[in-house]
């Protein structure tokens, strides 16, 4: 993204309907169980250079976890991981945005889940930027990272009879973003 197309405007907004958050956990250390959150929302905020050194903010509503299977969206729901009823969301806001080459960018910033704050550091892919056919400029991004569950507070845990691990402790982050230029 060029530096004049960047500040053209002050804040682009995640387009829901053309993003997805999405994590993927071991489960019994043999497949990964992918889950997503179906409501959330945030934008990014480039500063004079383009996307390096912009500022981001993202929220996800935590009873809309959805691992299409009903029982074991209500056990994240409740007190054993996102205890949603007493957390509602989980926020990120970023604190830096460097290039790391090319399109390629580190993003750093607080991740909260269950008022738990931790820095982490997630890898940014800038896809491009388009004009959609109703004349709105937008741009891609491909986010990715990992994070411990266990230090947000999300500790349950079980072991099966043969002494395996049920769900991993590494948590696998993966968000395809579009961002509308407001």
């Amino acid at each position: 993204m060029s530096t004049a197309t960047a500040t053209q405007t002050a804040t682009w907004a995640i387009d829901n309907a053309h993003s997805e958050i999405s994590f993927k956990v071991k489960h019994l250390m043999i497949t990964n169980v992918t889950g997503y959150f179906r409501e959330f929302g945030g934008h990014i905020t480039p500063s004079e250079q383009g996307w390096e050194g912009a500022s981001a903010e993202f929220v996800a509503m935590t009873a809309s976890v959805d691992t299409n299977q009903k029982d074991r969206d209500a056990h994240l729901q409740s007190d054993d991981f996102f205890n949603a009823a007493q957390y509602p969301e989980l926020r990120f806001v970023s604190t830096s945005f460097e290039k790391a080459g090319g399109n390629q960018y580190k993003m750093t910033g607080n991740l909260t889940i269950r008022d738990i704050t931790k820095t982490v550091t997630l890898n940014v892919e800038s896809l491009g930027e388009v004009q959609d056919p109703y004349g709105n400029t937008k741009s891609g991004f491909e986010i990715s990272g990992t994070i411990n569950r266990q230090d947000f507070g999300l500790r349950w845990s079980a072991v099966t009879e043969a002494g395996g691990i049920v769900v991993s402790d590494e948590v696998r982050l993966q968000l395809n973003v579009q961002v509308v230029r407001g």
